[in-house]
């Protein structure tokens, strides 16, 4: 869909001085830090509840989590930071982690003991390759926790999509968005966002 200085919509190839004419890349990661925004603009005229949406938006960023373990890491906080600097009133976004030793969920976060239950919970039902259970797997030479976390991995989503309106995610009140953490060592996981919408 992206052309080199412009954009493509409905078969006419328009303007787009707010995209650079390159290949998006990212900033440097860092605790806390995000990485920059690549806005792509589209002069359409999508209906949405009778009002008239001149702009739409599409914006990458790279959120970094630090982990210090296995379980659960929440960035509700972090994804709705960002969100809020986007200025976009209505669109989908989706977050996707680049790894294959970690998951996202959607999960209750009123609750800490829903954490430790789901952590405990696949701990059991996945538990680490030197227990004599597991003794069929073959790639062990990462450690007993490696393997188990590509299966854990495999079970559970990498990536999440969440509308979002008025500016907010549409997240149910005791919903939060975590970072599910498999191995054992303190990791530094990278979670991109794309946000698709429009400005009124």
């Amino acid at each position: 869909m992206v052309a080199t200085g412009g954009d493509w919509h409905g078969g006419k190839m328009l303007e787009s001085p707010e995209m650079p004419n390159r290949r998006p890349g990212f900033g440097k990661p860092g605790r806390g830090h995000f990485g920059r925004r690549y806005p792509r603009r589209y002069r359409v005229g999508a209906l949405d509840g009778g009002a008239v949406l001149r702009d739409q938006w599409s914006m990458q960023e790279i959120i970094t989590v630090e982990t210090q373990g296995q379980g659960l890491y929440e960035i509700t906080r972090d994804v709705a930071a960002w969100l809020s600097r986007a200025k976009v009133e209505t669109g989908l976004l989706t977050l996707f982690i680049r790894h294959s030793s970690a998951s996202l969920l959607i999960q209750e976060n009123a609750d800490p003991d829903v954490q430790h239950d789901l952590h405990a919970f696949f701990g059991r039902l996945v538990p680490p390759s030197d227990t004599p259970r597991m003794a069929y797997l073959r790639h062990t030479n990462e450690g007993p926790d490696d393997m188990p976390a590509h299966i854990k991995a495999a079970m559970m989503p990498v990536s999440l999509s969440v509308p979002v309106a008025e500016g907010r995610m549409m997240l149910g009140t005791w919903q939060g968005i975590y970072v599910f953490e498999h191995r054992d060592r303190p990791r530094r996981r990278e979670v991109v966002a794309h946000l698709q919408g429009a400005r009124s």
